[in-house]
């Protein structure tokens, strides 16, 4: 590979990273989405019960339903991003197999050898599934 190839290597590698770091702030965007949301749909059951807005049973249970429905979806995202950035981060990994130094690759055998290392895809994950069992639990409760 010549200096100009080299160079070109390079650019590319800069801007495939600037890439993958969006994805990870839309995937960020997308969590707090979420969250936001079903906080909203958390508060309401138990807020309208107590003010006396929604004293139908029926309109909270769909409001449990569709919380539950927004947290499976929910899960589905943090899949599908995870796809999405194991894809990007195996590309650069490729692509500094022609740089001097393989940083991610490096950094990835760093953190495997961790004992104590917990991929945040997986804490990440637990979220939706705690709103979950807090749905249901407004479900039993009304």
């Amino acid at each position: 590979m010549n200096e100009k190839e080299k160079a070109f290597l390079l650019e590319q590698y800069k801007i495939y990273i600037e890439t993958a770091d969006k994805v990870s702030e839309r995937r960020d965007r997308t969590n707090r989405f979420y969250i936001s949301l079903l906080s909203i749909l958390i508060a309401l059951p138990t807020l309208s019960n107590k003010i006396g807005i929604l004293n139908e049973q029926f309109i909270v249970y769909i409001l449990c339903i569709f919380g539950i429905v927004l947290c499976c979806l929910w899960i589905i995202s943090i899949k599908s991003y995870k796809k999405l950035n194991s894809g990007k981060f195996k590309v650069i990994q490729d692509m500094e197999n022609f740089l001097p130094y393989p940083c991610f690759n490096r950094e990835w055998e760093i953190l495997k050898k961790e004992e104590s290392y917990i991929q945040l895809t997986h804490i990440e994950q637990l979220l939706p599934i705690l709103v979950i069992f807090i749905f249901l639990g407004l479900l039993l409760y009304s």
